[in-house]
């Protein structure tokens, strides 16, 4: 037997090179053994049941004759010639596991192909599913007693089995002519659509609407704007998949309609959060931007930062979603993905776990993965809680300071525009870590930073509270924090007791650029490191431990591109919209709302210049990385610079797709296909019109709504990266802190807070390393590479 070549490109989901296999002894004269490929996926990566498959014949062998089977089942029937030129056919009812697809005929030589079929309800490779796992229902039913509440699905049937699989349904929309209608969804809870929609629901068996507007799409197609949205389940989640297409005509993956134009536009969710239930989408599919110009909208609930906190998970819903089209609308030419804030870090990290998933993203409220970000949340958390502690507030006190000097120092020690944006981070995420049932302690004075605690318990997974973890009520309850949510992908301890934590703060100097440019002095320094303390396992304050991170997570978020990795990220064309939303108290320019109302503190400047400087650290430059800033308008985009960026991002594929060089690796076809459009711009928030593109970068940084700050980490001698979860140490030396001085009794003091000693940020992070991704989390925590693509066997 010989083993055909591998398709060049790793985990690209389509495309192999044909190699004619030639077999047998001279007086064979059949011909070499096409090759099989699996088009919708990788034929390990088959889900659901069924393929998108190809048989590269040799030339002039003639398709009649060939038989394809699945083991001895016979599925010829299903393959033909296309219009593309292809023999494709779509291989239904797959075996869960191992089937083998066979192509043999009298005049070629057989060859056959393994692929590996997994249920459409997941998992893939994301390990084991959570459970407990809560169903949606038609209708949305409360919570009694234990049994936990639901939520509406948006279909009209009940889940058919405990992966909550539900049929999935099709439904027409149609855009309406009407002046000033909104771009809401049509369905958002009773599947009927607001008066006031601009896609109301079409009936294929009536008359044409006399609303019906027309849209031509991108590649010239004049049609009637109606849109078909399938909604349905995939890996647990729920899905919506939303196409210009004509009712009254039929669309299969190898003849699809030309009122789509082969292009994704994929819809990331903002926030994060981990609950234990089946949602519908975050997103609006009802994008004008993209089916006006016939470009499918596509979106999965697990793809939704606020409904799934594991990366890998969502990379994996992904990857079956793209399938998922591939198999029942046709292939696929690019895909964007789109989102801002926990959107951004879905497809950063996308990106970062499995390169090619996405062509370009366009990440707005940019950060670059969700365990760094979780990194500058703790700190904020433990930081308003130090500033709260009778040390902290005695030593204001007894200098005389006013409160205006008090949160100077606490910004300096923050490395944030001012003491509001930890408020920010404690109050919308400060709990996302915790186990069980928590009362939320919320800054309520974003002067003095002081602390109200909840009365009434939350938890993390959506549950009653009598069935959360309790460490002593009910400790084998389900654990509700956001690493208990992957914990397929991080293992526990060696306990058993509690997922593996990547969080640290050992070494961690707070405060030390602060005190060495004299924001602070020596003894508030050494309180505050004396004092500011970790979390427990349970995420419990400790007071004066520091939070040690295990090393087994450290590997496995750097292994698996969980922390985006540079290297992994040159492979994908960003557009990076960046906003201002540094404070909760800053004013923003006049005329552009006047105030910070709608600003939630957390969508820093700096954030973008450090997926920046990863980049650059990794391959030497930010070539694939285009960054417009505006600051006007906070950090949400207005729609014309989110239409800039969807156009020219559009542009820039396909000048990728365009570049057929067999030498040029998938980054330097990124870096040379980039359009001038995609260059470094800003507009200036005095420019009330936001019309004129600046693309002097010091006359950018000048601006206090365009230039970035930092962060505590960056404050304590971290890098702009930010990327080092648990750093290196080095011994406490009194001369790193010149032109200040500390007493010898504050040195020992600071000793005693660092006894094995201080982090040393020139060296990299513990288990800082290259990402391998993509990993395999289906034996077990950690992850193991995959092994080459399979590809198929001549005999």
């Amino acid at each position: 037997m010989k083993q055909l070549k591998n398709r060049p490109g790793g985990f690209a989901l389509a495309g192999m090179t044909l190699v004619l296999a030639a077999c047998g002894g001279g007086s064979d004269n059949r011909a070499a053994a096409p090759e099989i490929r699996v088009l919708s996926t990788r034929a390990d990566f088959v889900t659901g049941g069924d393929a998108l498959v190809e048989i590269a014949l040799p030339a002039n062998v003639p398709t009649n004759d060939v038989k394809v089977s699945v083991g001895n089942r016979d599925v010829s029937s299903n393959f033909a010639v296309r219009a593309d030129g292809r023999f494709t056919g779509l291989v239904t009812d797959l075996a869960n596991g191992a089937n083998t697809i066979t192509a043999s005929s009298p005049s070629i030589h057989t060859s056959s192909l393994t692929v590996t079929n997994s249920p459409a309800g997941g998992p893939v490779f994301s390990g084991p599913q959570i459970q407990p796992w809560v169903c949606a229902t038609p209708a949305p039913q409360a919570e009694s007693g234990t049994t936990p509440s639901t939520n509406g699905s948006g279909l009209s049937t009940a889940a058919k089995d405990a992966q909550c699989n539900i049929t999935a349904e099709v439904k027409y929309f149609y855009k309406t002519t009407t002046a000033g209608c909104a771009a809401v969804l049509p369905d958002p809870t009773t599947g009927s659509a607001p008066a006031n929609s601009c896609f109301k629901p079409y009936d294929p068996s009536a008359a044409a609407p006399a609303d019906l507007a027309t849209t031509t799409t991108d590649t010239g197609v004049k049609v009637p704007y109606i849109v078909r949205r399938e909604r349905g389940t995939l890996n647990r989640g729920i899905y919506d998949i939303a196409v210009l297409a004509d009712p009254a005509k039929p669309w299969t993956a190898t003849a699809p309609q030309n009122t789509w134009n082969g292009k994704v536009l994929y819809q990331f969710g903002s926030s994060t959060g981990q609950p234990r239930k089946q949602f519908r989408p975050q997103g609006n599919w009802a994008t004008d931007l993209a089916l006006a110009r016939g470009v499918m909208v596509a979106q999965n609930s697990l793809s939704d930062s606020q409904y799934n906190s594991n990366r890998v998970l969502m990379a994996e819903t992904v990857m079956m979603m793209k399938e998922k089209i591939q198999k029942s609308y046709g292939l696929i030419k690019f895909t964007t993905g789109i989102g801002c804030s926990g959107g951004s870090i879905n497809q950063l990290t996308a990106s970062s776990i499995m390169p090619g998933l996405l062509d370009g993203v366009i990440p707005s409220c940019t950060f670059p993965d969700s365990e760094t970000t979780t990194m500058e949340v703790q700190d904020c958390v433990l930081l308003v809680e130090l500033y709260q502690k009778p040390e902290w507030q005695t030593l204001m006190q007894n200098a005389g300071y006013t409160q205006a000097q008090i949160n100077a120092k606490k910004a300096a020690i923050n490395g944030h525009v001012d003491q509001t944006a930890c408020h920010a981070w404690n109050n919308l995420f400060g709990n996302n870590s915790k186990p069980g049932n928590f009362f939320a302690r919320t800054v309520t004075d974003n002067v003095t930073g002081a602390i109200t605690q909840a009365t009434t318990p939350s938890n993390n997974c959506g549950l009653p509270a009598s069935v959360v973890y309790d460490p002593a009520t009910n400790p084998s309850g389900p654990r509700c924090g956001a690493l208990d949510s992957a914990v397929a992908v991080w293992g526990k301890t060696a306990d058993g007791k509690f997922a593996r934590d990547t969080r640290d703060n050992v070494g961690v100097q707070y405060g030390l650029k602060a005190f060495t440019t004299g924001a602070i002095t020596a003894e508030e320094f050494v309180t505050l490191n004396e004092r500011i303390g970790g979390f427990t396992r349970d995420s419990v304050l400790t007071g004066g431990a520091r939070t040690a991170a295990d090393a087994e997570a450290l590997d496995i978020a750097y292994k698996a591109g969980i922390v985006t990795n540079g290297k992994q990220l040159a492979k994908t064309a960003i557009i990076d919209l960046r906003g201002w939303d540094d404070s909760l108290i800053v004013p923003l320019p006049t005329g552009a709302a006047g105030s910070a109302a709608g600003l939630t503190g957390i969508h820093h400047v700096w954030r973008s210049f450090s997926l920046r400087d990863r980049l650059d650290k990794a391959v030497g430059n930010h070539d694939n990385h285009a960054l417009w800033r505006f600051g006007r308008f906070g950090f949400v985009p207005t729609a014309a610079v989110t239409a800039d960026a969807f156009v020219t991002m559009d542009k820039w594929l396909t000048n990728i797709k365009a570049d057929t060089r067999t030498t040029a690796t998938i980054q330097q076809k990124v870096a040379s296909g980039k359009p001038a459009e995609a260059t470094d711009f800003c507009y200036l928030s005095s420019d009330a019109a936001q019309a004129t593109k600046v693309t002097d970068k010091a006359a950018c940084d000048a601006d206090p709504f365009l230039k970035p700050s930092a962060s505590p980490r960056q404050v304590a001698g971290g890098p702009l990266s930010e990327d080092v979860l648990k750093c290196q140490l080095k011994p406490l030396n009194a001369a790193d802190y010149a032109p200040q001085t500390l007493t010898a009794a504050q040195l020992s003091r600071l000793q005693a807070v660092f006894p094995s000693g201080v982090c040393d940020f020139a060296k990299p992070g513990v288990g800082q390393q290259d990402a391998v991704s993509p990993l395999n989390f289906a034996s077990g925590p950690g992850g193991q590479p995959f092994a080459a693509a399979p590809v198929s066997v001549a005999q």
